[in-house]
């Protein structure tokens, strides 16, 4: 029985493209020779069928350039696959439609990215003329339709005006997704967005999925942690049964194929060390169910990871957000992620308290926010306020407090440690150290400093004692 279950992939069937966009990651160009014929392709297709996926994306390349794509749509529907397809649209024509609808396809994307005058600049003269021509035709022929467009300085200024073309051509939903320096687009970092700028794409998909005219999903690059994030899932998928972002997909509920069999977590994260093996070689469930495939996902834990994204309240289930985001921005996919909405967050939360100078209003606003359970925001203020004045032990006890909150024991530990220092007798600051201790596998020496915290208030402190009796449970 599998430990993980996919149930979904992006599978780019060639590498071939009539185009040479210049934000594209694969930098497509000509079919390779090592492309999966035919025959293998649709073996393929009954493993993907075997292994229980729900939806397969074809992607490229340009997938309409490989003759035998319908062949693989019609074989992946006709077994209960839900398959959906990313083009540029150059070779959408009505004849083209007929048959993409005649194959059972579930939804056709076209890549737009800007206005005429924009998206013409990154693919090719005439592009966006063929691409409204082809959302065209598939609405003639009832196929669900949808655009997905890589955000770059290029387009972030005219995301109205983009939405208003894409509603006038009566496309059903849009996808934004961030363009990040890998493929093409290394050669092109000046288009590259800043940081920041995420929280105005959130706020923009907000804004567009309360007016109801088009859905919109932000791509999982884009996030995380924000009302306005779960308010544009909750109107575009119309349910309110949503989740915060819970992890990477690569390895766990998805996968990658590329256009010769290799198999990796995600399409985008393709170099060499992450390909997990090839389909012409072993059959892709015995690579989905090895015990060491996709390790750097499957094993990926908060202490991997660096700066604001070790010490997040959100780290465990988070995990630094989109892996290849950090991958092409800073080399190393155990890196921070500050193309994260709460990372932003984080950082104007540092920089509003950085000049305050007054402890005692810097610990008041940090006891509002515990009471609140704002336990982040919190220990920045509780970080400001000991940069002043270090040896303010409440104000250490309460950081320690915050940083078990978040799930940093070991932040936790020194906290705590430091408290103790000042005042070993401080029942607190030793429950404190014995928690940070326990958190982090030292169980037996957790077990005799909070017996000695539960002793030095004398029993009287109903939740340390509750704490302790679990602890000696186990």
């Amino acid at each position: 029985m599998m430990n993980y279950q996919p149930v979904t992939c992006v599978w780019e069937v060639t590498m071939g493209c009539n185009m040479r966009c210049g934000h594209c990651g694969s930098s497509c160009a000509q079919a390779l020779p090592d492309e999966l014929n035919t025959e293998e392709a649709l073996e393929l297709c009954d493993q993907l069928v075997d292994i229980g996926l729900k939806w397969v994306t074809l992607s490229g390349g340009e997938p309409l350039t490989r003759a035998d794509v319908f062949q693989l749509v019609e074989y992946l529907s006709s077994r209960g696959v839900a398959v959906n397809m990313i083009t540029n649209g150059w070779f959408l024509d009505k004849e083209t439609a007929h048959k993409l609808k005649k194959s059972g396809i579930a939804t056709v994307a076209i890549s737009i990215d800007g206005t005429e005058q924009i998206h013409d600049k990154v693919r090719t003269e005439g592009a966006f003329a063929h691409a409204r021509e082809a959302f065209t035709n598939l609405k003639q022929e009832g196929v669900s339709t949808g655009a997905v467009t890589t955000i770059t300085k290029l387009n972030l200024p005219i995301l109205d005006e983009l939405k208003e073309e894409l509603i006038a051509m009566g496309v059903d939903s849009w996808q934004l997704q961030l363009g990040l320096p890998m493929g093409n687009l290394k050669e092109q970092t000046d288009w590259v967005i800043e940081p920041e700028s995420v929280t105005d794409i959130i706020r923009f998909s907000c804004q567009t999925a309360k007016e109801g005219r088009i859905k919109i999903f932000p791509a999982d690059c884009i996030g995380y942690y924000t009302w306005q994030e779960l308010e544009v899932k909750r109107i575009s998928y119309g349910t309110n049964q949503v989740s915060i972002w819970d992890g990477c997909n690569a390895g766990i509920r998805g996968f990658g194929i590329l256009h010769n069999g290799d198999i990796l977590g995600c399409t985008s994260i393709r170099s060499k060390e992450f390909i997990e093996g090839n389909i012409k070689e072993k059959s892709l469930v015995d690579i989905w169910e090895d015990e060491n495939a996709f390790a750097w996902r499957r094993n990926m834990n908060r202490q991997q990871l660096s700066g604001n994204c070790s010490v997040c309240h959100y780290a465990d289930k988070c995990l630094g957000g989109c892996p290849n985001t950090r991958l092409t921005m800073k080399g190393d996919i155990h890196q921070d992620n500050p193309y994260c909405a709460y990372y932003q967050h984080m950082e104007k939360q540092k920089e509003r308290y950085a000049g305050e100078p007054d402890v005692t209003k810097l610990f008041s606003l940090a006891q509002q926010n515990i009471a609140a359970c704002e336990y982040q925001d919190a220990a920045i203020i509780l970080e400001q306020l000991l940069k002043i004045k270090p040896e303010h032990i409440e104000a250490l006890k309460a950081k320690g407090f915050c940083d078990y909150q978040c799930g940093c024991y070991k932040q936790c530990l020194l906290d705590n440690r430091k408290a103790m220092e000042i005042n070993p007798d401080d029942a607190y600051a030793v429950r404190g150290v014995a928690m940070g201790l326990y958190a982090t596998g030292d169980r037996a020496n957790a077990l005799k400093l909070m017996g000695r915290a539960v002793e030095m208030t004398r029993y009287q402190d109903g939740d340390m004692v509750n704490d302790y009796l679990i602890m000696q449970q186990g």
